[in-house]
């Protein structure tokens, strides 16, 4: 199979403008993301609504194509840059451009949910991945935290839902003691889909559900289409303030990053 991997970059962000031109030891942060999964992915490219981010694409060497500034989730900016690099690919990855920490092997994770030699694999339409709670964590600010969504899964490792709030709510023990009783599981933002799945997805309106919980995820569950699930061990660190990226930098030191 042939995996393209897209990396959605906006300059404009609410709470950080111009993240993805950020500096991270020395490099931008989408320079950060593009190197860490340049090596997992037949072809990989930045699709960006901006000419400075165009710009300093190309000044390292990437791929870069330029998408409409209309788009209203990285999911549609994947298709528009799909369509202008052209078929030939199976699976198109959605790699989050504000991840400079994100991992190949997560990147193969998402890939193994679509091998064709593995049966359980072979209708695979949507892929993302998740990461079990710590079970010693801090509740207040991990589990009950309204930014970190919570997936439920089935026997099958597909997705049956994901929210905001806590679920499933444990009847008869305290919330302070949820975490020990059950696993619980954070939602990776990285999506990998089937590229006939993709332009129909993209095709759908809003849901209900989506726009209750401002999660484009449930319109695909909400319309029948199946998301695998793979577990993740890795813990990625999304940047979205600025006094994220001083996190991200003083983890820099420690991180085997090209």
């Amino acid at each position: 199979m042939k995996f393209l991997g897209i990396i959605p970059s906006r300059y404009a962000s609410t709470r950080f403008p111009g993240k993805p031109l950020a500096d991270i030891g020395g490099k931008t942060m989408i320079r950060r993301v593009y190197e860490q999964a340049c090596n997992t992915v037949d072809n990989l490219y930045v699709a960006t609504d901006d000419e400075r981010i165009f710009e300093a694409v190309r000044a390292f060497g990437g791929n870069v194509v330029i998408t409409s500034s209309e788009h209203r989730s990285g999911t549609d900016r994947c298709y528009e840059a799909y369509k202008k690099i052209g078929d030939g690919y199976d699976v198109v990855i959605n790699i989050q451009g504000d991840e400079p920490f994100i991992q190949p092997e997560q990147i193969e994770l998402l890939k193994s949910c679509f091998k064709s030699d593995k049966s359980d694999n072979a209708d695979t339409q949507i892929a993302t991945l998740v990461k079990a709670f710590d079970a010693d964590g801090d509740f207040e600010h991990t589990l009950f935290n309204p930014n970190s969504p919570k997936v439920v899964l089935n026997n099958r490792n597909e997705a049956i839902f994901f929210s905001r709030s806590v679920i499933p709510y444990i009847r008869g023990t305290k919330h302070t003691e949820w975490l020990k009783k059950h696993v619980y599981y954070k939602h990776i933002g990285m999506y990998a889909y089937r590229s006939d799945i993709l332009k129909e997805i993209t095709s759908l309106p809003q849901s209900s559900l989506e726009i209750a919980e401002s999660l484009e995820q449930l319109r695909w569950l909400q319309n029948g289409y199946r998301i695998s699930v793979a577990l993740t061990t890795v813990e990625t660190i999304g940047i979205d303030t600025p006094e994220d990226l001083e996190t991200a930098n003083c983890r820099f030191k420690s991180f085997p990053a090209k």
